[in-house]
């Protein structure tokens, strides 16, 4: 099941899943970008101040996958999707991109590690296009808070109501 997280009281559990599920990227990514943990307490509560909204998936009242969303000027922005390393290849990630795809009023972006080839193969399956250089190195300036080495190391994804400019 599907539900909109509560982030308040879930704060803890979706913490907890981002850092566990972003082992992964351990080795993978640039190791002057890797930090433990993944994700700090702090960053976790400014991105949900800036308005990423968390949905996650649960299942025997246990939750097993989170990812965001957050609605930015003229498109969607899917953020953080992990999905808890003991419950990985059970559909989850997809069932939660589909639920927040059909959400979204207006195209959909993602960003990810440019190395991080499992993920940038899911979004391909689930519809979405890596969109060329420039393009992403504009985008992520404009609807993303990221250091430039973050950006030098990144891809952006768009679904088919992305126009390129």
């Amino acid at each position: 099941m599907i539900i909109k997280s509560d982030q308040k009281k879930d704060f803890e559990t979706i913490y907890e899943i981002i850092n566990d599920a972003s082992i992964a990227y351990k080795g993978i990514i640039p190791s002057d970008r890797w930090q433990e943990p993944y994700m700090s307490k702090e960053e976790l509560k400014k991105q949900i101040i800036e308005g990423v909204e968390f949905w996650n998936f649960v299942k025997d009242n246990r939750i097993l996958g989170v990812m965001g969303i957050q609605f930015k000027d003229d498109v969607t922005l899917i953020r953080h999707a992990y999905v808890r390393t003991t419950a990985r290849q059970k559909g989850i990630g997809g069932k939660l991109l589909n639920q927040l795809i059909n959400m979204s009023e207006t195209p959909i972006l993602i960003g990810t590690w440019a190395d991080a080839s499992w993920a940038i193969s899911f979004y391909k399956k689930n519809g979405f296009k890596v969109l060329p250089e420039t393009e992403k190195n504009k985008l992520l300036k404009i609807y993303w808070n990221i250091p430039k080495r973050q950006v030098e190391t990144s891809i952006v994804l768009a679904n088919n109501d992305w126009k390129s400019n």
